[in-house]
């Protein structure tokens, strides 16, 4: 079976930094990707990245502020958070495919249990 552990959440104040860690065990995805839910709110996309590193695609509001990345040696993938906004408070989902990687949430089959991110201004 497939398991997601995500890491390395916690609380910062606003333009402060933080890295998520996502391992998977028991199989080896091409496509791994962080989605979030902030309170009230769908889920969203966040950023997602191939197995080579050759494909990584992020949402608009996180552009040019958050790093995608992942180590295959550890079957991690890592999202750096920088330049961090109250508005990127959310709990964040590690998802990871067989498939290619994409923005779709539905087309993601296995899913980390979330760990939540607090930006306070």
């Amino acid at each position: 079976q497939g398991q997601l552990v995500e890491s390395g959440g916690g609380s910062v104040q606003a333009g402060g930094s933080l890295r998520l860690s996502c391992a998977a065990s028991g199989r080896t995805f091409n496509a791994m990707g962080w989605f979030r839910q902030a309170p009230g709110k769908e889920r969203e996309f966040v950023a997602a990245i191939s197995w080579n590193g050759g494909s990584i695609y992020y949402a608009d509001s996180v552009k040019g502020r958050f790093t995608i990345s992942r180590d295959n040696a550890k079957n991690t993938v890592y999202l750096q958070m920088n330049s961090l906004k109250p508005d990127d408070t959310a709990v964040y989902y590690c998802a990871a495919r067989y498939g290619p990687p994409t923005e779709t949430e539905r087309l993601y089959n296995y899913w980390g249990q979330g760990t939540q991110v607090t930006v306070s201004s």
